[in-house]
């Protein structure tokens, strides 16, 4: 089943066309390396992954300033794998990830191919609650920043998903509607029930099959949104 009269189509791009958890994975490596942090970095991301997310989370409901976030993820983490690092090193590490994050780039497979199917006939825009200065290196970096005609951030829009404001200042950006619109993401929470909640259509991006929701459209390949668009 494809849809119809869809003429924009919007994606996430953490988690969803950049492969957040393998590039963070590599930036860590690095700045652990040259900081001489003595810390396992397999063992330090086994607890900084569900971390992150719970400050993302915090963050996302306005309970945690962007700053607080970067320091706090880091500072929790070590204190899990018991490795003792000063705070002035903590904030480095905080500073440092953000500076060296977007030097990885690693995309999800057929990212490329999709983008350039989807771009003959639609005009494609990202909605990402990432922080502005990261996101739009991460999208030249990795090559994918022409196939988008709006880019449109958290911090730009003054809300993060799912708050309806920043759905509707994407769609007012991008000069469309919700109805003729399609919202491609991860988060379950932030991308399927926020745009869900404006009038859009969806596809979660769940790649480890985690949701129960099978009323909401779910690939778990870039390359099967070819089956409904």
């Amino acid at each position: 089943m494809k849809f119809k009269g869809i003429t924009d189509i919007f994606f996430d791009l953490d988690h969803t066309l950049w492969d957040f958890e393998k590039n963070s994975a590599l930036t860590f490596r690095k700045i652990f390396e040259a900081n001489g942090v003595a810390a396992n970095v397999d063992d330090f991301l086994e607890h900084y992954v569900p971390i992150n997310l719970k400050y993302w989370r915090l963050y996302r409901e306005d309970k945690i300033a962007k700053e607080d976030l970067r320091y706090a993820r880091l500072n929790e983490t070590f204190k899990a794998i018991n490795v003792k690092v000063k705070d002035g090193l903590v904030y480095k590490l905080a500073d440092d990830y953000i500076t060296h994050l977007s030097s990885f780039n690693n995309l999800f497979e057929n990212t490329f191919e999709i983008l350039d199917y989807l771009s003959k006939n639609y005009r494609l825009h990202i909605i990402t609650n990432g922080f502005d200065e990261v996101q739009h290196k991460k999208m030249t970096n990795s090559n994918i920043v022409h196939y988008f005609e709006t880019v449109t951030n958290s911090e730009n829009a003054g809300v993060k998903k799912p708050n309806p404001i920043i759905f509707n200042y994407a769609l007012n950006l991008a000069n469309t509607r919700a109805n003729t619109s399609v919202m491609i993401g991860d988060s379950y929470e932030a991308d399927i029930i926020g745009a869900i909640n404006i009038g859009m259509d969806v596809i979660h991006f769940d790649l480890n099959q985690t949701s129960i929701n099978r009323d909401v459209i779910q690939i778990d390949n870039l390359i099967h949104i070819k089956q409904y668009l």
